[in-house]
């Protein structure tokens, strides 16, 4: 997926994935590369955006077409280039033989390595998503990411729980990533094993409880009033 394209469709290909012959696909990654290395200095921005350009001979032109939301497809980049980071390190492990708590655990954990590597444009980039303008690329990015590590720990969901297991994971991973940025592992990986206790102990009392009941009740009762009682 080109970094320009709409963002809320398909989410499950990553930049990486492209062809590596494609030039397009090439540049973006090539440009990506010169705006993690400017990214300290310059902070994540339209003059991050051209700078990275300059640094690859792209012109203005090259550059609009190439990134057209500018600094907002360059943290797609990046965020993809992450992902795939983090799946390419969770090859190694054996997530049929692991709880799920464990799978989900290992998997963030992954994640948030990934994106260390490039821990000051990290930095940057989390910054910049925090803007009111970029906020709702933030929960489509941290949406896209939690997609990929529930398809790795093998969740095949299709019903509602595929939607909110991805929602509660993107809640964990939006403030598990900016901890790993700014307070380091042990202070992220802590936070992110009280949050999968909690989610798992609330798993454990909504799997007792029978949420449809009070609808049920309402809809007899109404029943009975427009119909009428039943006979024995």
């Amino acid at each position: 997926m080109p970094a320009g394209a709409d963002y809320s469709g398909d989410m499950t290909q990553t930049a990486d994935a492209a062809p590596k012959t494609d030039w397009a696909s090439r540049m973006e990654q090539a440009v990506l590369d010169a705006a993690i290395e400017r990214a300290p200095a310059l902070g994540w921005n339209s003059r991050l955006v051209r700078a990275a350009c300059e640094a690859n001979g792209l012109s203005l032109g090259d550059e609009e077409l190439l990134l057209p939301n500018g600094a907002r497809d360059l943290a797609v980049l990046l965020s993809r280039r992450h992902d795939s980071r983090a799946l390419q390190a969770l090859e190694a492990t054996p997530a049929a033989t692991m709880k799920i708590r464990e799978r989900i655990a290992a998997a963030v954990s992954a994640r948030m390595e990934a994106g260390a590597q490039d821990i000051e444009a990290a930095k940057r980039c989390a910054g910049f998503l925090t803007l009111p303008t970029n906020v709702d690329l933030g929960f489509k990015l941290a949406w896209e990411s939690a997609d990929h590590l529930w398809r790795w720990a093998g969740d095949t969901a299709t019903d509602q729980n595929h939607y909110s297991k991805r929602a509660i994971l993107g809640g964990i991973l939006i403030p598990a990533l900016t901890m790993r940025w700014f307070e380091g592992r042990e202070a992220a990986e802590a936070f992110v094993a009280r949050r999968i206790e909690n989610v798992m102990a609330f798993e454990k009392w909504k799997a007792g409880k029978d949420f449809d009941a009070p609808i049920k009740a309402v809809t007899d009762a109404l029943g009975r009033l427009r119909y009428g009682a039943k006979e024995a």
